[in-house]
């Protein structure tokens, strides 16, 4: 058995990881709320909207997470379960039943690996056109039409150089900035 002070000093990192995650997801969810989106670009302004734009951000800020090797990926991970566990508690509170709950947050999860490996590869591949393409597919559009692929494409890639000049210190610190989406427009 380990020594319960190094017990005790995993507990606090783990806790301390969990907090800036959970700051990181917080600006991810920030940036999603951008009306922009949803008023301009034509996103729909529905749970399935919101929660587009939020997985967006959040595999934007993975990805660049992924960048920095292990400590990177601790970190993106830690991400992703706040984002999972912030998924559960939203299904439960629209009255989603328990057993329903892991089935949904499976299937959300396995459209978030999908959609990240899609805009990954465009975004490493430097093709707008492949991302607008993915864009359109994933995103649901609003009544007016669809969604204004291209400045919301030219936002993703601003997204991803921005986030590749933020260093991972200020990341594990909590900190991180998304553009302002009319920069990109």
């Amino acid at each position: 058995m380990k020594d319960p002070k190094q017990m005790l000093q995993w507990l606090k990192a783990r806790s301390q990881r969990t907090s800036k995650a959970r700051q990181l997801y917080g600006s991810c969810v920030a940036a999603a709320r951008d009306l922009i989106f949803y008023r301009d670009w034509h996103v729909a302004d529905s749970l399935d909207g919101r929660f587009e734009m939020v997985m967006l951000h959040a595999g934007l800020l993975v990805r660049r997470l992924s960048a920095d090797g292990e400590a990177g990926n601790a970190l993106g991970q830690a991400v992703l379960e706040e984002m999972v566990a912030a998924l559960d508690d939203d299904l439960r509170e629209l009255g989603v039943s328990d057993l329903r709950v892991p089935k949904k947050v499976q299937a959300a999860a396995s459209a978030f690996y999908g959609r990240l490996r899609a805009y990954d590869a465009a975004l490493t591949a430097a093709d707008m056109a492949a991302l607008e393409v993915a864009l359109q597919r994933n995103v649901p559009a609003g009544e007016i039409g669809p969604i204004d692929a291209q400045p919301m494409a030219a936002y993703v890639s601003l997204c991803a150089e921005t986030l590749r000049t933020q260093s991972l210190d200020a990341m594990e610190a909590g900190a991180v900035t998304f553009p302002a989406p009319r920069t990109a427009a």
